[in-house]
């Protein structure tokens, strides 16, 4: 049976169906990486990025193509991390400018749709890479509108878009020579196929499994504090519904509550029938769940964090007085914001008059919404934003371009010591253009290193590599892999540094104790007795050295 129309209703389900599918693939996708780091990977962004969309539509009440298009918009765009989870939001944001116009969506529209969702996204970038999900994105929305012109079926059109798009996507290696080298198709491109699965299945009315996206609404960046968590004995508030498979008797109820109350406290336990409505706040949700398997099915599961709950309020509490009292304070011609890494990194950055620090970076990528909320905090007419990162400028862009009331300058730094030598050469004296072309300049000028362990085998940059084995990656690659920590150092140093270095810089982080470092740090003077050598305490997670050479 032919079916020409997508009406709101059925887009809003292939749209959470499509994010639902990218959460539950997300681990696959960040397989896919060609760096084996353990850095906040590809499927986690773009899953991030969806999820803060999904929530936004999940909250709307009778919705229509406007407010539907809005919600998917605005969320993706606001909780955009990531390159990856940019542009899947700018994709989505294109996507969405197309329909919100129409009732009902047909196959015109929707190929139109797909077509100026690549046009934003490729916009978007400022250099485009042929062989990522920009590629499949262009793919999917040829193949759109050459099938639009043979068929009115929705039913025919979706499925042969999806497939020339599976098809594009097994063709990234072809056109990306380190994902051949690496064995892998294009992770971001592999996400947006995950998105595409997922929404034809609600098109085709398969039962949907959406509670990834009530789990996922309350996720944030932030640890929670000791003094928040010793507020609440139990941090779990737990929700689910048993459809018993043999009779609940009150005997059962009684030793269940009884259980429950063994393992936390706020319980509720109500059998009506073969239904029994279970809540209960716990630290180990799990065990509460497998108690309750022995009696039925689980249904309607949900799982809040408390703590997190809490600490979000703290936040929100502390952000309010913070603008309330940047209000107080008058505005200053000029701000900064930067991302950071480690609690030394950002000792050092705050040393150096930053405003607002981010805390993120490699383990995490900062949405759009975080560098929002930053831009809030920093009463300023010109805010300098220090992404630190090649995986957060795009988010910074975005941001950039959602704030009116500020002139944002973002300065392209890809890691933290590019921003320290940015912010250090900031003149007060001279104008903001002035002072942005400088920074761009002599940011160039920093060579950076970083040494971590590897999570997966693979084989990147002529490099065999195996899980555990520690690389030194620098700014072009992988530069050096072996078993000891030091000695993977000295070797990344050695492609790094020439006769012309003057200065290296060694940050060394939570996992490396300072003597180890003061020892490595003696042993690179000696290497290098014309360059001066600097040894700071980073305390960033994940990565052991993070050096600088200039």
């Amino acid at each position: 049976m032919a079916t020409n129309t997508i009406n709101a209703e059925l887009l809003t389900k292939m749209f959470l169906a499509g994010a639902a599918n990218l959460e539950a693939k997300k681990e696959f996708i960040n397989e896919l990486n060609v760096f084996p780091v353990p850095d906040g990977d590809t499927g986690t962004n773009m899953t991030l990025t969806i999820m803060s969309a999904a929530k936004e539509v999940r909250g709307l009440d009778r919705p229509d193509m406007q407010t539907v298009s809005k919600a998917i918009s605005s969320g993706s765009l606001r909780g955009a991390r990531g390159n990856s989870g940019v542009i899947l939001s700018q994709l989505l944001r294109g996507f969405t400018k197309e329909i919100r116009g129409h009732k009902e969506i047909d196959v015109q529209v929707l190929a139109a749709a797909c077509e100026r969702a690549t046009a934003t996204a490729y916009k978007a970038v400022m250099k485009p890479k042929e062989g990522t999900i920009l590629t499949v994105a262009k793919g999917a929305a040829e193949k759109a509108r050459e099938m639009a012109e043979t068929t009115d079926d929705l039913s025919t059109f979706i499925p042969e878009v999806i497939s020339f798009a599976k098809e594009v996507l097994s063709r990234t290696p072809d056109m990306l020579p380190v994902l051949k080298e690496a064995g892998v198709v294009d992770s971001g491109g592999q996400g947006l196929l995950e998105v595409l699965n997922g929404a034809y299945d609600a098109f085709l009315g398969k039962e949907i499994d959406y509670s990834a996206i009530e789990s996922s609404a309350g996720t944030t960046m932030v640890k929670p504090g000791a003094q928040a968590q010793a507020d609440i004995k139990f941090g779990y508030c737990t929700e689910f519904i048993i459809m018993t498979e043999k009779a609940f008797t009150e005997k059962d109820e009684h030793e269940f509550k009884r259980y429950l109350e063994s393992i936390g406290d706020s319980i509720v336990c109500v059998a009506d029938d073969d239904i029994v409505k279970v809540h209960v706040h716990t630290n180990d949700p799990g065990l509460a769940i497998q108690k309750a398997l022995t009696f039925g099915q689980l249904s309607r599961m949900k799982i809040d964090n408390m703590r997190e709950e809490h600490q979000e309020k703290l936040i929100r509490d502390a952000e309010k007085l913070a603008e309330e009292q940047a209000k107080k304070e008058p505005r200053k011609p000029v701000g900064f914001i930067a991302v950071s890494i480690g609690e030394g990194m950002n000792e050092i950055f705050r040393e150096l008059g930053i405003d607002y620090i981010i805390e993120g970076g490699q383990t995490m990528n900062p949405s759009t919404e975080d560098m929002l909320n930053a831009i809030g905090q920093v009463n300023a007419d010109h805010i300098f934003i220090l992404p630190n990162n090649k995986n957060i400028i795009l988010a910074a862009n975005q941001a950039q371009a959602l704030t009116d009331d500020k002139d944002i300058i973002v300065i392209p730094t890809k890691t933290v010591p590019q921003g320290i030598t940015a912010v250090i050469n900031y003149m007060p004296d001279e104008d903001v253009k002035t002072n942005e072309e400088t920074m761009n300049e002599e940011i160039k000028n920093v060579k950076t290193g970083q040494v971590t362990y590897a999570v997966r085998d693979t084989h990147i940059d002529d490099k065999e590599i195996h899980e555990g084995d520690i690389m030194g990656i620098g700014d072009t690659g992988i530069l050096a892999v072996g078993q000891s920590v030091e000695k993977t150092t000295k070797e990344m140093l050695a492609l790094m540094a020439d006769e012309d270095s003057e200065l290296i810089t060694l940050y060394y982080g939570e996992d490396i104790q300072e003597e180890e470092a003061e020892r490595l740090a003696a042993e690179i003077e000696e290497m290098y007795p014309e360059a001066d050598v600097d040894l700071h305490c980073g305390g960033q997670p994940i990565y052991y050295y993070v050096m600088s050479v200039e």
